[in-house]
Formats: C-alpha cells, structure tokens, sequence
C-alpha cells in the first residue's frame, strides 16, 4: 500500500507534471459536493493563491498518493490584520472515497503550521465539517451573509 503525501504549491512552476491547476480546480470541485463552487470559481480561487501580483497570493497543499490528487486545501492571504484575519482557507476538500483516513486533518494541522497570524474559513451551518473545525479551535464569530447582484 502506498503512503499520502503532502506538497505545497506557491506558484504555476511548482505544480508537477501530474497536476495543472485546471485538473486541481475539476478535482475540488468534485470533491467538494454537495458544497461545491463552479470550476471556474474554484479555479479563479487557485490563481489568486498562487499569484505573485502584490496584494494577492497564499498557497495550496496538495495530498496525493501514486501522483493521484486524494485531498486539497487552498489559503488565501488577504493583507488584512484584525476583523478580517490575514489568512483565508477557502477551500479544503478530500476525495469521498479517501474520507475518514485523516487527509483532511493533515491538510488543516499543516495550513495551520504554515500560516502566518489567524485563520478564516467559511463552512455552511449543516456541513458535518463545521463540528471538527469547532474541535480544531475554529470559532463561530460572524454570519456570512451575501447580496448578489
């Protein structure tokens, strides 16, 4: 049986031949049902992460076993300190038929390492998730409420 593995991604050139970020953004997607973004909301997200333009960027991890993606999470730094804390998850997923082998959990404890300052994520009140961000230390600090225009 092979192992999981863990890399970080900061920019186009690390991705490995095995991955784009196109494949990345189809396999978040996937993985994230039934609270999943379009693939090219998922995809903008990616970019952000990986962009070297000033006021943008953070990093991506990558859990992957044989060059198979089995598990993602995407930070977001946003340059903001305080209310709105430095560091964004916006996405963290794992393959459903990877679930319950802690991927998702190495994913967090290493985003959490990684980080520089607070962390913020957004998680829907009925995602089973919330109850394990909650045990983590996560803290239920505002509602997220949105006008679509």
């Amino acid at each position: 049986m092979s192992s999981i593995e863990i890399m970080r991604i900061d920019k186009y050139v690390d991705f490995p031949d095995w991955l784009d970020p196109d494949t990345l953004a189809f396999f978040l997607h996937e993985a994230l049902k039934p609270f999943e973004d379009p693939v090219d909301e998922v995809r903008a997200g990616i970019d952000y992460a990986i962009s070297t333009e000033v006021g943008m960027g953070g990093f991506i991890l990558i859990a992957h076993e044989m060059n198979q993606p089995v598990g993602a999470l995407v930070v977001l730094r946003t340059g903001m300190r305080g209310y709105v804390p430095p560091n964004l998850i916006l996405y963290v997923a794992v393959d459903p038929d990877k679930r319950g082998k802690m991927i998702g959990h190495k994913l967090m404890m290493k985003a959490i390492e990684m980080c520089e300052g607070n962390i913020k994520l957004h998680v829907e009140y009925d995602n089973h998730a919330k109850k394990y961000y909650e045990a983590i230390g996560f803290k239920s600090k505002y509602a997220d409420m949105r006008l679509k225009k």
